[in-house]
C-alpha cells in the first residue's frame, strides 16, 4: 500500500491516518466538516488535497448510519482499488450495499476494537490500535487483493487481525461493547439526582464502572440504532439476572431464616458467575488471564511522584504489569495500586519501604 483515502476524520479515522502517515503512506483526508479534516491534517494525519487518481485503499470512518451511502458514493466514483469501513456494526452496512447492487468484491467490512470515551480528531493517536483486535469480515465475494490490503492496514496500525462472520461480530460486540456502554450510562444516571453527600463518597469502583458513560451520546445513538436486536437480547438476559438479584436481596430482609438462606444463595450465585465471567476476559497483550497481586502505595499529589515510584520498582527488578490510582477525597494524596506477579510482591514491598514509601496492606 502506498496511498490511502480516509473518509471521516473523527477519532478512528484520524488515528488510522496518523498510523499510516507515520509509516510513509500518502494519506488523503476528507470529511463532511472541512474543519475536522483541517485539524487532522494539522496533526500530521495526511493532506486535504484530493488524490490525483484512485488510491490503493479507501477507509470509510463515518457513523454506522452513513457507512453504506459513503461507500456507495466512493465506489461509484472509483476512488480506490479497495474499500473498507471501520464501523462498530457490520451486518447492516453489508445488507445495504447488497441492496444497492454495488460490486462487493472490492469491499470488506472491518472493526478495530479500540476507542476512547472522547471523540474527534484531537483525541486521535497513532498508537490507538496497537495490540488491539481488529475484526475483518470477508465473504466469498471479497477479492483476495482487498483482503490483503485490509491485512496490511491492520499490520501498519500494529493491531491483531481477527476474522469473523458479520452477524457473529454484531452479536459479540453487543455483549462486550454495546451493552457495557448502556449499563455504564444507567449506573451513572443514578448519580444525577443523588444526594451530594453520597456523590462525595465516590471511589475507584464507581469511577471504573462509569468511565465510559462520558462517551458522546449522539455517537452511541448511531451505533445502537444499527445493532438494536442483539443488544436488546443481551439486556433481556441481564434484566432476568437483575430480577433474580432483587428477589434475593429482598429475601435477605425477611424474618424467615429459610428465605434469608435462599437470598444468600442467590447473591452468591450471581457473584460467583461474575467471578467466572471476569476470569475469561483476556489479559495483557491479549494473552490468557493472569492473576496479579496488588501492592498499594500512599503517594502525594506532586509532580514526579509516579516517575519516582516506577523508577524504584525498576531498581528492584520488578515489572509493573498494570497500575491504578485512587485519589483521596479532600486530600492531596492517593493510593497507587501496582499490579505485579505474586512472586514479586515481597521484593517490591521491601524495596519501596527501604526508599521511604508507605505501603498499605
Amino acid at each position: 500500500m502506498r496511498t490511502a483515502l480516509v473518509i471521516g476524520t473523527g477519532l478512528i479515522g484520524t488515528s488510522a491516518a496518523l498510523a499510516l502517515a507515520g509509516r510513509g503512506i500518502t494519506v488523503h483526508l476528507v470529511d463532511h466538516d472541512p474543519e475536522r479534516a483541517r485539524t487532522a491534517a494539522a496533526l500530521g494525519a495526511g493532506t486535504e488535497e484530493p488524490p490525483e487518481g484512485p488510491v490503493d485503499l479507501a477507509i470509510v470512518a463515518v457513523p454506522p448510519a452513513h457507512v453504506a451511502s459513503a461507500l456507495i458514493d466512493a465506489m461509484r466514483a472509483g476512488l480506490a482499488r479497495g474499500y473498507l469501513d471501520v464501523a462498530s456494526v457490520k451486518g447492516v452496512p453489508r445488507r445495504e450495499l447488497e441492496a444497492a447492487s454495488v460490486d462487493l468484491s472490492a469491499y470488506i467490512g472491518t472493526h478495530p476494537m479500540s476507542g476512547k470515551e472522547r471523540s474527534g480528531p484531537l483525541a486521535a493517536t497513532a498508537d490507538l490500535f496497537e495490540g488491539r483486535p481488529w475484526v475483518l469480515t470477508p465473504t466469498r465475494d471479497t477479492d483476495t487483493e482487498v483482503l490483503n490490503l485490509a491485512l496490511e492496514l491492520v499490520a501498519l496500525c500494529r493491531a491483531v487481525p481477527v476474522v469473523m462472520d458479520a452477524d457473529s461480530h454484531d452479536r459479540a460486540v453487543a455483549l462486550v461493547s454495546h451493552t457495557p456502554q448502556l449499563v455504564s450510562s444507567m449506573v451513572a444516571a443514578r448519580l444525577q439526582e443523588a444526594d451530594e453527600t453520597a456523590v462525595r463518597l465516590c471511589g475507584q469502583g464507581i469511577r471504573d464502572v462509569t468511565r465510559i458513560a462520558a462517551s458522546d451520546p449522539r455517537m452511541w445513538v448511531d451505533i445502537l440504532s444499527a445493532n438494536p436486536g442483539p443488544v436488546a437480547d443481551v439486556l433481556a438476559g441481564l434484566a432476568a439476572d437483575l430480577d433474580e438479584t432483587v428477589r434475593a436481596l429482598r429475601a435477605l430482609q425477611s424474618a424467615d431464616a429459610d428465605e434469608r438462606r435462599d437470598g444468600v444463595v442467590g447473591i452468591e450465585d450471581v457473584l460467583r458467575r461474575g467471578n467466572a465471567g471476569r476470569a475469561r476476559v483476556p489479559g495483557k497483550h491479549g494473552a490468557g488471564p493472569t492473576a496479579y497481586e496488588v501492592v498499594a502505595v500512599l503517594i502525594g499529589d506532586r509532580p514526579g511522584e509516579l516517575a519516582r515510584i516506577f523508577a524504584d520498582a525498576e531498581r528492584a527488578g520488578v515489572n509493573v504489569e498494570d497500575v491504578r490510582i485512587e485519589h483521596a477525597t479532600g486530600q492531596q494524596a492517593g493510593l497507587v495500586q501496582l499490579m505485579v506477579e505474586p512472586s514479586a510482591v515481597p521484593v517490591l514491598i521491601e524495596a519501596l519501604r527501604d526508599r521511604g514509601w508507605s505501603i498499605r496492606q
